[in-house]
């Protein structure tokens, strides 16, 4: 499929580049069903300085590593796709290789993806990695844990605990972003890996958002726990490819996802809902096929915002620290082939898109730091840390 969220990083698409930087002078309508405008809002001036830390190839997730007590770090763990992962210090912009990763099947999108510290990792030094394997029936998306050693150079036994089922053919869309919630549980992203249909399947994982133990089992309470088997596993079903998931203060959990051709997504996440993938959409299909727009009564849950042209969200972060006041509680949203960070305010149940920031760069990921601060991965390989300008 020649969709420009599926280039390699370095490659820009640009009809949908120009587009975009149109959509910034023009309004939009407001979609149906209550949702947020499309409406681009005008970019200001940035509110920050960019910092290059440290320069990797293919870098994709990042994830800080607690202190003990009140003390802050500024290591944290970061991947890349094909199958690296290192401990970085963000202060120096140091790093070392840390063994002990496994194996991974590197092809399109796929290869080592989302890192996650367990929410007890200063007592277990446990982490999780997603990834994608190959097997019978083609690829799939994978999650393991395995516990750091102290010098945080290795990773010792490894083991996994969930896979995407069915493995398909192609290597795209596997999502497989990782969230802890104030449940304890775990949250975890399964694109519809391209193949449309599996998104409203109850007998595969595909193109869901999953509610598991930390051991990877369906977690009690699931919408769909009286069906057994795979469909236990779910939280919320018809997703195409979501990148972003993010538990907000009030323990809300957002989620963003990228459309077919338009129509890329910030959802709030709601257990037991259906979000429409592929019978429904505000984007269209590759090649001019339509989708019915969300509307009114379709019992299909519409997006809070949404992005025509594509920016392509690559991940989503609800920022909660100090740094930045005005942007508490608020959603940032890393754009690929937008190539810009983007500000959602966030208000309880509503969202409404405020700033769009070139930075001239496909931005994969945003992640904070311990003490507040903002770190950006781009595609191109950068890690770079944003300052408040004074």
């Amino acid at each position: 499929m020649t969709n420009g969220h599926f280039l390699q990083p370095g490659l820009k698409r640009a009809p949908s580049r120009l587009l975009w930087q149109a959509a910034l002078l023009l309004s939009g309508a407001t979609a149906a069903c209550g949702q947020a405008t499309t409406k681009a809002v005008a970019t200001s001036s940035p509110p920050f300085t960019v910092h290059e830390v440290a320069n990797f190839t293919t870098p994709w997730a990042m994830a800080f590593l607690p202190g003990s007590g009140v003390r802050l770090t500024s290591l944290a763990l970061l991947t890349e796709k094909e199958g690296k992962l290192w401990l970085v210090d963000t202060a120096t912009g140091k790093r070392q290789a840390v063994a002990g990763v496994p194996a991974v099947h590197v092809a399109g999108q796929g290869g080592l993806g989302d890192v996650e510290v367990h929410p007890d990792f200063a007592a277990n030094r446990r982490i999780y990695l997603s990834y994608v394997e190959k097997g019978e029936g083609g690829t799939g998306a994978v999650l393991g844990h395995g516990t750091l050693d102290k010098a945080g150079t290795r990773i010792d036994g490894f083991k996994v605990i969930w896979r995407q089922s069915p493995k398909v053919s192609g290597n795209g869309h596997f999502a497989h972003r990782i969230a802890f919630g104030p449940d304890g549980m775990l949250y975890l992203t399964s694109g519809d890996r391209q193949k449309f249909d599996p998104a409203q399947d109850m007998s595969g994982n595909l193109g869901k958002v999953l509610r598991l133990t930390a051991e990877g089992a369906p977690a009690p309470g699931n919408p769909w726990a009286s069906k057994g088997g795979v469909a236990a596993q779910f939280w919320t079903i018809g997703h195409r490819n979501p990148l972003g998931l993010s538990f907000a203060p009030d323990g809300r959990l957002w989620e963003t996802e990228m459309g077919p051709e338009g129509g890329d997504e910030h959802n709030l996440i709601v257990a037991g809902r259906n979000y429409g993938w592929p019978k429904a959409s505000n984007g269209s299909n590759y090649g001019g096929g339509g989708i019915p727009d969300h509307r009114a009564g379709d019992g299909f849950a519409p997006p809070k915002q949404f992005w025509t042209p594509s920016v392509s969200p690559g991940g989503l972060l609800i920022y909660t620290g100090d740094k930045f006041p005005r942007w508490k509680g608020d959603a940032l949203v890393p754009a690929l082939s937008g190539e810009a960070l983007i500000r959602v305010d966030i208000n309880g149940e509503r969202a409404t898109k405020a700033e769009q920031w070139p930075m001239n760069a496909r931005i994969r990921a945003v992640d904070q730091g311990p003490d507040g601060s903002l770190f950006l991965i781009e595609d191109k390989g950068r890690l770079v840390r944003l300052d408040p300008k004074r």
